[in-house]
């Protein structure tokens, strides 16, 4: 004989016999008997009841909790036909708590009680209830109630909506189950949500229940330092409220005052739909995210101007197609032999609708609902009878345990149960949780409505938000941020408040190659990046090309000095026994173009890619040029200072000795050699990559090798260069006509004031490739120097003045020379040549050898007709005839 075995599943629904009905005895409303019953209560209100005075009052018949409690029904006949619990037959008996939770505590009393009452036990463990477990609530407020109860008794309770975190607490509810996630994980999906359309800047609004609480306080949790409320405002429960109207425009003018462009809406159906008519009237739209009390709603679908609101995203748990059910609903009846008092209700409502539509109260549950909303009941019946399978250790063809068990067994058997329904795979967590996953919905608009699409999943196992790759249009939606977007390149200077900030570029060597990133990446080695910039880069080298401007600047200088040099040597040749090329020393002058030639000539070295031998010709060759030139130079003002000296001939005569012209040229010149010669061999020049410790750009250049050498060379032309000014300078008391003190003076001058600004540009530009285009500018710049002091005006005096030279030779007579208007005479001596200047006095006489009384008389005379250096020239003249 087998054991009456009832299982009771709770659902919440009230029956309407006609539009405002009471609830009343009995309260069982359908059943069916058989070897294990099944008990479900089922709330027949559509949302929250109608007074607090009157919690038994209900408004309307709810077909989403009607069509919940047919799915349940339709799957334990399919479980019935099937093998999976053989021998065993299904019964049901269907409880309405008119959704209170006194009701609901009143229902599970009778449920669970013993020949009509309910036994006070000190010790549950071999307590027998006729029910083996318990299907419901909808809602986690009556869930609550029921499994503090039910908790007493470990009995197995399973709920299809309640997603209340405080009901994972095991140590409080430990026999509760649900077959959808936690609130913890919905928090998660609406924070996924929100981050993967760039949302951070979102106000909330939620119910004062202990749902809307529970649901605010995880998403809170969740979003911290993700997402960050612009405002949070509380809407109470009850619908009768006194301040409701108040309250809800006071919610809807804080949407309209608030920058936030998403409104997270954690409310049941009928709050929402207050709010969405205050929203119309105003004319506000935002995007709302929906909670799951509110997402699947058909009826708000349908709201007058919903398509006014804005755009409406949500998350629903994970749905299905029952197979077969909705041929049970095209045909339906009560099982054969069962009662449904529901049922009959529903057939008498839409019969009424048939007779006389205007005082329709209830739509086709066809039309009405998403077939799919009822699959999660299907999945809580088949968890329950997989734990029935195990507990009753069934096969294929015979159940063999005992059907009249303790319920916490059922409690342990169900929480291990493992299963594939429809191919997919169901489990319960350590927390009496399903952990699949959401479904992400949009509210998409048809005409005047809405209707209810899938675009995407979160499945925890994956904890991000996945969308349907046919559906990429939504990615296009706006954002909604305290601050724009920080592009690649920059980072985040966060604010007080989270979500706002400030973007920065990063500086260089750092890089961010992605949006709104916290901090700066450094670049790899040998790789740079400028400010701001979303990549590193190798360094671009950079050195003196031929094609840049610069270096065209300096050839087109170098080829003019060149051709200076060439002209002048070539002038100098061909006026080589002229008086004015006869004074410059027409030898030392030649060594002194040389020099010049090789200087210029060493600019070009500064052009092109450096290499290791250019780089040594740089300096080797501008060192020896410049210093021959100089030495030439030095020889000259030597030879000048010596004329200086006549007036101390003792001095003279000593110091005669040095002036040896060649080989002193030698000798100055071989010692920058030697210089020279020190520096290549123990640390020469060669190129280097110098950075700046900036940019993109490293500089190929010429590293000194050793800043010594080249302080040694350039010293050594400098100390050249001061001991010729220095020589000049004595000397500038010499007759002009004898000498150019003027002009070495005044070249060295040049020279040294160059190289003197040189060294701190040459310092500053020490890590580019500028310093090569100040080292060529100087060297530029000193050459020509000398060369417009030196050699320009002795070629401008030979070419366009017409000088000629009128020295005497050895006959008697010496026939004047006639320059313009102006007459020059000139007197040799012992083969001594004395050249007598133009003056503004005409002298047109002939002076011979030997007339030597007559001659000083004529230099007395001049003393009062002559400026001074023709009377120093003549008398020096005169002096040697004497």
């Amino acid at each position: 004989m087998r054991c009456r075995l009832q299982l009771c599943v709770l659902g919440v629904m009230m029956l309407c016999s006609g539009l405002w009905v009471h609830c009343k005895t009995p309260l069982s409303g359908a059943d069916l008997d058989g070897d294990v019953n099944i008990s479900f209560t089922i709330r027949g209100v559509l949302g929250v009841l109608g007074t607090k005075k009157s919690l038994s009052l209900f408004t309307s018949f709810d077909l989403t909790t009607f069509l919940q409690s047919l799915s349940a029904i339709h799957t334990i006949e399919e479980i019935n036909n099937s093998t999976l619990l053989p021998g065993i037959k299904l019964g049901y008996e269907v409880c309405d708590p008119c959704a209170s939770p006194t009701k609901a505590l009143h229902c599970v009393e009778h449920l669970l009680a013993i020949n009509g009452s309910l036994p006070a036990l000190v010790d549950y463990t071999d307590f027998r209830a006729p029910v083996k477990a318990l299907l419901g609530e909808r809602y986690s407020e009556l869930s609550i109630a029921i499994a503090k109860l039910l908790s007493l008794y470990l009995h197995p309770q399973i709920s299809c909506s309640s997603s209340s975190p405080v009901l994972s607490d095991k140590l409080r509810y430990p026999s509760f189950m649900r077959v959808i996630p936690s609130d913890v994980y919905q928090a998660q999906a609406l924070v996924n949500l929100m981050s993967h359309f760039s949302w951070n800047w979102v106000g909330v609004v939620y119910g004062d229940d202990d749902y809307g609480k529970a649901a605010y306080q995880s998403f809170m949790e969740e979003s911290q330092g993700k997402i960050c409320a612009d405002f949070e405002k509380v809407v109470p429960h009850y619908l009768d409220h006194v301040d409701m109207d108040k309250h809800i425009k006071n919610v809807a003018q804080s949407i309209q005052k608030s920058g936030a462009k998403v409104v997270l809406l954690i409310l049941k159906p009928q709050l929402v739909e207050k709010l969405f008519k205050e929203m119309i009237q105003t004319n506000t739209s935002r995007i709302w995210i929906a909670s799951d009390a509110w997402s699947m709603n058909r009826y708000l679908t349908k709201m007058k101007d919903i398509n006014k609101v804005g755009k409406i995203f949500g998350f629903s748990f994970s749905m299905g197609i029952i197979p077969g059910f909705e041929d049970y609903l095209k045909n339906l009846r009560p099982t054969p032999g069962a009662r449904n008092d529901f049922i009959e209700e529903y057939k008498q409502l839409r019969l009424n609708c048939s007779l006389s539509p205007s005082t329709c109260a209830v739509d086709d549950v066809l039309q009405a609902v998403d077939l799919r909303e009822a699959y999660r009941e299907r999945v809580a019946m088949y968890a329950f009878a997989h734990g029935l399978r195990a507990l009753l250790t069934c096969n294929e063809s015979v159940c063999s345990g005992d059907t009249n068990f303790p319920p916490w067994q059922l409690v342990e058997s169900m929480r291990s149960v493992n299963f594939t329904l429809d191919g997919n795979t169901y489990s319960f967590d350590e927390n009496g949780d399903f952990a699949d996953g959401y479904d992400l919905i949009m509210w998409k608009e048809n005409n005047d409505e809405r209707f209810i699409e899938i675009v995407g999943k979160f499945l925890l196992k994956n904890g991000d938000v996945e969308i349907l790759t046919h559906l990429s249009f939504i990615l296009q939606l706006p954002w909604s941020k305290c601050s724009e977007s920080c592009p690649p390149g920059s980072v985040k200077n966060q604010s007080k408040i989270p979500c706002c900030y400030n973007c920065v570029p990063c500086g260089e060597g750092n890089y961010t190659n992605d949006w709104d990133l916290p901090e700066c990446l450094k670049c790899p080695e040998g790789m740079w990046s400028n400010k701001g910039d979303s990549e590193c880069r190798k360094f671009e080298e950079k050195y003196l090309d031929w094609k840049d401007s610069y270096p065209i600047t300096l050839l087109a200088a170098t080829g003019i000095g060149l051709v200076l040099v060439l002209t002048s040597l070539i002038i100098f040749y061909v006026h080589r026994n002229t008086i004015v090329i006869k004074k410059a020393e027409n030898t030392m002058s030649c060594f002194m173009l040389l020099g010049l030639a090789v200087s210029f000539i060493s600019v070009i070295m500064f052009i092109s890619r450096p290499n290791p031998h250019l780089c040594r010709a740089q300096q080797a060759v501008y060192g020896l040029g410049f210093t021959l030139c100089v030495s030439c130079i030095l020889v000259k003002a030597y030879r000048t200072f010596l004329a200086f000296m006549a007036f101390d001939p003792d001095r003279q005569h000593e110091l005669k000795k040095l002036y040896k012209p060649l080989i002193n040229l030698v000798l100055l010149t071989g010692g920058q050699g030697i210089i020279l010669l020190f520096w290549l061999i123990f640390k020469s020049p060669r190129p280097d990559l110098k950075w700046p410790g900036t940019g993109m750009v490293k500089y190929v250049v010429c590293d000194e090798g050793t800043i010594v050498g080249f302080g040694v060379m350039h010293g050594y032309i400098a100390l050249l260069a001061f001991i010729c000014f220095f020589l000049a300078f004595k000397g500038r008391k010499v007759p002009h006509d004898f000498n150019e003190t003027g002009v070495i003076i005044f070249s060295m001058l040049i020279h040294l004031f160059v190289w003197l600004c040189f060294i701190p540009i040459y310092i500053d530009r020490n890590k580019t490739e500028q310093r090569h285009i100040v080292q060529a500018s100087a060297i530029l710049a000193s050459n020509y120097g000398i060369l417009f002091c030196h050699f320009v005006p002795k070629c401008y005096i030979v070419l366009f003045k017409y000088y000629n030279d009128c020295g005497l030779t050895s006959s008697n007579s010496v026939p004047p020379c006639q320059i313009g208007t102006k007459t020059h005479h000139s007197i040799e001596i012992k083969g001594l040549s004395c050249v007598l200047p133009a003056t503004a006095i005409m002298i047109n006489k002939q002076i011979h050898p030997g007339q030597n009384s007559e001659f000083i008389n004529w230099i007395f005379h001049l003393t009062y007709t002559v400026n001074v250096p023709i009377l120093y020239s003549l008398f020096k003249c005169g002096k040697r005839v004497l």
